[in-house]
């Protein structure tokens, strides 16, 4: 465990973090689409992401949901820690994107570590950044960009973090990300088709080079 930390936390962490954090923390392996944070839960145990990527969703009062944001190898939810912070249920859903692994820390760990080590305050409070500044650009896009804007910039983000430009997911679960519908979805996406963008095959999406 403690070389996976080095590899993914080593350029943030001091030796004796990373010892603790080898010492006190579970090695979890999931597979892709597995829940690993659900919205009402309490949380005892926060993820450090090794390897793979995670997909934080929020769900509104008809139980549709919408994509917040991504997590990647070195990431941690913010939102999770606020959560751990406060004892509080949780506000979001986690599911892993692609074959996962993380480690959990019991969340006794995040006040000590606090006051002891300097690069996990402020890697707490660089997570916060990022978050925000992640949701924010959730926000602008969704009140100031078209849909066919929001699906295109969904798309690359997707290949981006898949590293490939050939996109394994059905109209459907992209309409769930988007909080639209699957016949919106469909339309544009064989709008994108039409004009070059993209290739479609069944259940995949490739995007084209320009």
């Amino acid at each position: 465990m403690i070389e996976e930390l080095k590899t993914s936390f080593g350029d943030l962490f001091e030796a004796e973090l990373l010892d603790e954090i080898a010492r006190v923390g579970t090695l979890k392996e999931v597979s892709a689409g597995s829940k690993l944070i659900e919205i009402g839960a309490y949380i005892r145990s926060m993820p450090l992401l090794l390897e793979g990527v995670v997909k934080i969703l929020r769900e509104d009062s008809d139980g549709d949901e919408l994509l917040l944001y991504y997590l990647e190898q070195g990431d941690t939810c913010s939102m999770t820690m606020a959560c751990c912070l406060r004892d509080a249920q949780s506000e979001i859903r986690a599911i892993t994107e692609t074959d996962a692994k993380l480690i959990m820390v019991p969340i006794q760990k995040m006040e000590e570590w606090t006051s002891k080590y300097r690069s996990w305050r402020n890697f707490v409070f660089e997570s916060y950044h990022n978050r925000l500044n992640e949701l924010l650009h959730t926000v602008d896009s969704i009140a100031f960009m078209n849909m066919d804007e929001r699906l295109e910039e969904y798309l690359k983000r997707k290949a981006a973090l898949n590293k490939d430009n050939t996109i394994s997911k059905t109209h459907q679960e992209i309409a769930y990300d988007m909080h639209s519908s699957r016949v919106v979805i469909s339309r544009l996406l064989k709008k994108m088709e039409t004009i070059g963008k993209i290739r479609m095959n069944r259940n995949q999406i490739e995007l084209l080079d320009h």
